[in-house]
């Protein structure tokens, strides 16, 4: 009796439940008043004539873009052995458009001293992901074609890392296609010691001394004599031996666009200025065509200015902090889609519209001065000797006579020296692995 009496009551409640909530008509005016969103939505781009960040224009007038969008905030943590996009194919064989090792993906680290068992707590959210189509002639049933498509949402937080560790030895990204930016960034090079001798560099060291050849002038400026003129006297040495001390170079490195297909390196640009350099040694010279005399040399160089070039393996950049919208694309021809900042080339496409945080590029060792850079310098010591006398006083006991030559300051203001660097290992790109335990991939 109980039991048919509780089922008599349980199905009086689904009654009442359902024709409480059964699906009524409603017209324009009630419906009017009912607010929702739709889960999945598509939306419809005709393309138009446009030029990228990189001044390209793309004439996309005969192309259509369909965009199928899901309105949700979706959570990952991955982490990806090896990922190979592109390999072989109409972009040439041995290689891939993308080619990366140890690719993880996990949330924003909370603080800067984060741990690998917090990151791997964390997840990268992705909103409003969508898959974007490109068709060529899309009003025409005939003619009508697919030239690519783009995987993509709104906006993806997170931390995306390539490689196992930051170190000296590029590991990572080997292969990359797409677009990314670097921030700028500075840095200060200290320079080795090291010689500086005519086999180094096969130039002559060229200058003029003044002197009078009975008294004497004090001061930097040959002052005459009455009867006794101020003469000037040339000289040039290819048989020197000169130190150039150590000395510090400050940098400064611009923001810089990296785009192509299947880049390995990127070539960074910057300038700064070079700190005084100490030079002495022993010089032996020909003076006044003729007479050879050995002098001991000390001087000083300053405000050399350094062109700086950076050749940096793509393989040394590892963490790339996302907060805006990045993408993953194939194309059968360049396409300059929705929101990018650069077109894409053919073939696969990763870009990434947050800028690469590189930190300090200071080198971690000392700088070599090549041969290169020491030709420069002694065009300029020797510009600014002969522009600028040198007053040695008597010309028997100071100039011909004497042990010494002092050079004193060597200004080089209006000389830029070519400074290449490369491959420095890049403070702001280190990470914590994406794995509990201190494993270094999993």
């Amino acid at each position: 009796m109980k039991k048919t009496i509780i089922a008599s009551m349980a199905a009086s409640a689904f009654s009442l439940t359902t024709m409480t909530y059964a699906m009524t008509s409603l017209d324009d005016q009630a419906l009017s008043k009912v607010d929702g969103q739709a889960l999945l939505n598509l939306e419809y781009l005709q393309g138009s004539n446009q030029t990228d960040a990189l001044g390209v224009n793309y004439n996309q007038s005969n192309i259509g873009f369909y965009k199928l969008g899901l309105n949700a905030e979706m959570e990952l943590n991955a982490n990806i052995k090896k990922l190979q996009l592109g390999c072989g194919g109409s972009n040439g064989a041995g290689k891939c458009d993308i080619d990366i090792d140890n690719l993880s993906l996990s949330g924003l680290p909370a603080n800067a001293n984060y741990t690998s068992d917090e990151r791997a707590a964390t997840s990268a959210k992705i909103t409003n992901p969508f898959i974007q189509f490109a068709i060529k002639n899309p009003t025409s049933a005939a003619s009508r074609e697919v030239l690519g498509f783009r995987v993509s949402a709104e906006k993806i937080s997170g931390l995306m890392t390539l490689g196992t560790e930051n170190s000296a030895t590029p590991n990572g990204l080997n292969s990359f296609s797409g677009y990314m930016k670097t921030k700028a960034a500075s840095g200060i090079a200290v320079t080795a010691e090291r010689t500086m001798s005519y086999s180094d560099v096969n130039q002559s060291i060229n200058g003029i001394v003044q002197g009078r050849l009975f008294g004497s002038s004090s001061g930097t400026t040959c002052q005459s004599g009455f009867l006794d003129p101020c003469y000037n006297i040339n000289y040039s040495s290819n048989d020197y031996n000169l130190t150039l001390s150590s000395t510090s170079a400050p940098f400064t490195i611009g923001s810089t666009i990296v785009s192509g297909t299947r880049m390995t390196d990127v070539m960074l640009k910057g300038s700064g200025t070079v700190g005084q350099i100490n030079f002495s040694g022993d010089l032996t010279a020909t003076v006044a065509g003729f007479l050879n005399l050995d002098k001991t040399v000390t001087g000083n160089i300053t405000g050399l200015k350094t062109d700086i070039t950076v050749n940096q393996s793509l393989g040394l950049i590892h963490a790339l902090y996302l907060n805006n919208p990045a993408s993953l694309s194939l194309q059968s021809q360049s396409i300059l889609w929705s929101g990018a900042a650069v077109g894409a080339n053919k073939g696969w496409w990763l870009a990434m519209e947050d800028e690469v945080e590189l930190g300090s590029l200071s080198p971690t060792t000392q700088v070599a001065i090549t041969n290169q850079v020491l030709q420069q310098t002694i065009a300029g010591i020797s510009k600014d000797l002969t522009d600028n006398p040198r007053n040695c006083g008597n010309l028997l006991t100071g100039c011909v006579g004497g042990s010494s030559l002092v050079v004193g300051n060597v200004p080089m203001n209006s000389t830029t020296l070519d400074f290449p660097l490369t491959n420095l290992t890049l403070q702001g790109q280190n990470f914590r692995p994406n794995c509990y335990g201190g494993v270094k991939f999993c």
